[in-house]
């Protein structure tokens, strides 16, 4: 990285950002909430997830159409290694784990396990910091089978459950 074209404060500020937009993405794609998503992604942009490949746009309607009809999704993402390329452009490489419950081509409810890293060429357009081009690696791939009993006698007392947009508890603390 040229230190001359991008201060040691401002480094600090763009990484923040960057890992805000992570952050941002991790619960779009869980809270199937669209607005979060198509926030994390420049219009232009590109994925390469799993299945799928081509632009970014393409994949948040696949994804919001996969995940509307999935019971619970969580993805945690950890290890953000962040190389300034130049003053606007970012290799950034984040380690992932996610669990997925969704239903089979036979409608039974199955959990998977998955692990990688998210490959991103992030860039900073205006004040902005977004993602321009992603590839997904997978490390760790793992079905868990069919989860046993309902929600209600997984989760017994423990509420409130995580729900999708926008009935979540986290907007409500937003403010819608």
């Amino acid at each position: 990285m040229n230190t001359d074209t991008h201060a040691p404060l401002q480094q600090l500020l763009d990484r923040e950002a960057i890992r805000e937009c992570m952050y941002r993405y991790c619960r779009g794609i869980d809270r199937c909430d669209e607005q979060a998503l198509r926030s994390a992604y420049w219009p232009d942009a590109t994925d390469r997830h799993g299945p799928y490949s081509g632009s970014a746009t393409g994949f948040i309607d696949w994804a919001l159409e996969k995940l509307r009809t999935s019971e619970r999704s969580v993805h945690i993402i950890s290890n953000l290694s962040i190389t300034f390329l130049q003053a606007s452009a970012a290799a950034v490489e984040t380690y992932f784990q996610a669990l997925q419950r969704d239903a089979d081509a036979q409608g039974v409810q199955r959990e998977v396990f998955l692990a990688g890293r998210y490959i991103d060429r992030f860039e900073k357009r205006g004040s902005e910091w977004r993602i321009a081009e992603r590839t997904v690696v997978y490390d760790w791939i793992r079905p868990l089978g069919t989860p046993e009993g309902t929600e209600a006698q997984r989760f017994g007392p423990r509420l409130p459950q995580g729900a999708k947009f926008p009935d979540d508890p986290v907007y409500a603390l937003l403010g819608g």
